[in-house]
């Protein structure tokens, strides 16, 4: 069975061959942030699929918060870069949820807390306790707890 990270490297080589510059210089840093984390420990081990994509995760979020700042810094060119590089980290992810699908799966985590007795603003602990293990990976926190409020506001 192919690892992840085997396929980002054999992606990376492809990309050499074809000259991709993007992808190689993407896929190289991706990888570097692989390895520095795979020896960040006492000893060196090898990442999981699952510690991979959260590598994978934090590199595209990095790419997508240098995009907004190179765009409201009055440089198109490096958020177009940024943009595009957080786009192909992020053909590496599982799919992100919908909007719509968030939403049913915060609704439903905000009746279970209810019934466990948490309401209002205190209740955000408690949804995000239910909701974390449901969306991990396939929804940025940020974006999770936006929709647990508004939810919670009622």
């Amino acid at each position: 069975m192919t690892t992840l990270k085997s396929k980002l490297q054999e992606d990376l080589n492809a990309a050499i061959k074809e000259r991709d510059e993007l992808r190689s210089s993407t896929l190289r840093l991706t990888l570097t942030a692989i390895t520095k984390e795979e020896v960040a420990g006492k000893e060196k081990r090898e990442l999981s699929d699952d510690e991979i994509l959260k590598v994978i995760t934090k590199e595209a979020k990095k790419r997508r918060e240098a995009a907004d700042a190179f765009a409201q810094g009055g440089r198109p060119e490096s958020a177009e870069r940024e943009k595009a590089e957080g786009e192909l980290l992020a053909g590496y992810l599982p799919k992100q949820l919908s909007d719509d699908e968030l939403n049913d799966i915060v609704g439903q985590a905000v009746e279970e807390a209810k019934a466990a007795g948490a309401e209002g603003p205190r209740a955000m602990g408690a949804v995000m306790k239910i909701v974390n293990p449901k969306v991990a990976g396939l929804a940025e926190g940020g974006r999770v707890a936006a929709v647990v409020k508004k939810l919670l506001a009622g």
